[in-house]
C-alpha cells in the first residue's frame, strides 16, 4: 500500500531535484528515501524520476502522480487542522510567509504584541519573494502570505490589513525646499532609483506614479532598501519608500528629507493571503485585527 512517508519523500525531491537534499530536508538517510521511493515506483508501476550521476529529472508521468501527491498532503494537512479549530486560538504552530520590503518593518511594530496576547504561539516566519510565497501558499507549505497588492494570486483569499503611500526619499541639499507633497510630474526620473526588477515594490513605485518604465543607472542594482536610502545620503539618487519603512530607514539619517508622493492613493494594499476553505481563518482574522490596531496606533502618534 502507498503510504504518506513515500508521497512525502517523493515531494522532497521534486523540489530540489537532488536526492541528498531530500534526504537532509526528510531527517532520514539517503539510502531510505531511495529504497522508500524505489517502492513506490514499484507499487505504481512507473518512473516517477529519471536519475543519474548529474542530474534528475520529472517523467510525464511522474508529474501527475506528484500533483495528486500534493494535493493528497494537502488535504490531510487541513484534515488534521481540524480537529485543532475548535481549540484555544494558536495553540497550534502557524507558518506565514512574508516579502522583504515588508518584513522588517511590519514585524517588529506587529509581533510584541501578538507574543503579549499569546505567548505560547509558536510562529514560524518564512522570507521570500512574492511570487515564492504564493507557491508556497497553494501548496501547503505555508499557512499564508503577507504580501503587498495588487499582485497576481489567482486562486487564493486576501485579507487587507493596512494601505499606505509612498514618499520621495531625498538628501535635504537635493529636495525642494519646504515641500510637503511632491507630484509624479516632479520627479526627476533620472534620479530616480528603485530596487531591481522581481520585486513588487518596484512595480508599485512605478504605478502610483503612472511610470511603464523607470531610466535607472545601469551600474546600479539593489535588492535592498536599506542600499537604496544609503545611496540616496551619498547624493547618488532619490528613492521611493512605503510609510511603513519611513522610521527605520531614515531615523539616524537627519540628512535626509522625505516628501509625500501626492497621487491617487492608496499606493499599495497589505494583505493575508490564504487558500480558500483555509481551517484557520479564524486565526488570521484574530492576527488580521493585531496587525491593524498596532499599525492605526502608531500612525497617530
Amino acid at each position: 500500500m502507498i503510504s504518506l512517508k513515500q508521497l512525502h519523500y517523493a515531494l522532497a525531491i521534486e523540489k530540489t531535484l537532488h536526492f541528498k537534499k531530500a534526504a537532509e530536508a526528510c531527517n532520514v538517510s539517503q539510502s531510505a528515501l531511495s529504497t522508500a521511493l524505489n517502492e513506490l515506483e514499484k507499487q505504481l508501476g512507473t518512473t516517477i524520476f529519471e536519475r543519474n550521476n548529474k542530474q534528475v529529472l520529472v517523467t510525464n508521468n511522474g508529474q501527475q502522480i506528484l500533483d495528486k501527491a500534493r494535493k493528497v498532503k494537502l488535504d490531510l494537512d487541513e484534515l488534521l487542522q481540524i480537529s485543532q479549530a475548535n481549540k484555544s486560538p494558536f495553540s497550534t504552530p502557524m507558518s506565514i510567509g512574508v516579502i522583504p520590503t515588508i518584513g522588517p518593518y511590519l514585524l517588529p511594530k506587529v509581533l510584541p504584541e501578538v507574543r503579549k496576547q499569546y505567548p505560547d504561539f509558536k510562529l514560524k516566519i518564512i522570507e521570500e519573494q512574492s511570487h515564492v510565497l504564493v507557491d508556497m501558499v497553494r501548496t501547503g507549505e505555508i499557512d499564508a502570505a503577507i504580501l503587498a497588492l495588487p499582485y497576481p494570486i489567482e486562486g487564493l483569499m486576501s485579507f487587507d490589513f493596512w494601505q499606505e503611500d509612498f514618499y520621495l526619499v531625498c538628501h535635504k541639499d537635493e529636495c525642494p525646499s519646504k515641500t510637503k507633497e511632491i507630484t509624479s510630474d516632479e520627479l526627476e526620473i533620472e534620479k530616480l532609483m528603485l530596487l531591481k526588477d522581481g520585486h513588487c515594490l518596484k512595480e508599485h513605485a512605478l504605478a502610483a506614479c503612472r511610470f511603464k518604465k523607470a531610466k535607472q543607472d545601469s551600474d546600479f542594482d539593489s535588492a535592498s532598501l536599506h542600499t537604496l536610502i544609503q545611496m540616496v545620503a551619498g547624493k547618488l539618487g532619490t528613492t521611493l519608500v512605503p510609510k511603513m519603512a519611513l522610521d527605520q530607514l531614515i531615523y539616524n539619517e537627519s540628512e535626509l528629507r522625505a516628501i509625500h508622493l501626492n497621487e491617487p492613493s492608496p499606493h499599495r494594499r497589505i494583505a493575508l493571503v490564504i487558500r480558500p476553505n483555509y481551517v484557520r481563518t479564524n486565526e488570521l482574522t484574530i492576527l488580521k485585527d493585531i496587525f491593524t490596531k498596532q499599525l492605526t496606533d502608531l500612525d497617530s502618534i
